[in-house]
């Protein structure tokens, strides 16, 4: 039986991964490792593994996080000076989904959905 998915994405620096997750609203789970990063924030964790030689542009990780309350999580995002993608605020999409996105600092696209039922 599956019943749970954990996204892996790489990170440059931990410590500057950490920061930005934590203006998320994520905190440190499990145990502390050199290399490897494990964050979590309700029931979703986020795993990070170390990659020092990262070219942010070069760099296509991307995952896609179904929220409720989108409404208040895009807004306590703008609160805390999360730079919102360029091409990616709340918008209504053609997909019956309400969706933003952000880039962490090692570029990976991170985009957070809630159906529009």
């Amino acid at each position: 039986m599956i019943t749970d998915i954990i996204a892996k994405l790489p990170m440059r620096q931990k410590e500057s991964t950490s920061d930005f997750y934590k203006k998320l609203g994520f905190k440190v789970f499990g145990n502390e490792f050199d290399h490897y990063l494990m964050l979590q924030k309700d029931d979703l964790q986020l795993h990070f593994f170390e990659f020092k030689d990262l070219v942010p542009d070069e760099n296509y990780g991307q995952i896609y996080i179904r929220t409720t309350s989108i409404e208040n999580l895009y807004n306590t995002f703008i609160e805390n000076k999360v730079p919102i993608h360029p091409n990616g605020h709340l918008a209504e999409k053609p997909w019956g989904q309400k969706e933003f996105s952000i880039l962490d600092p090692d570029n990976n696209l991170i985009t957070f959905g809630e159906a529009m039922n």
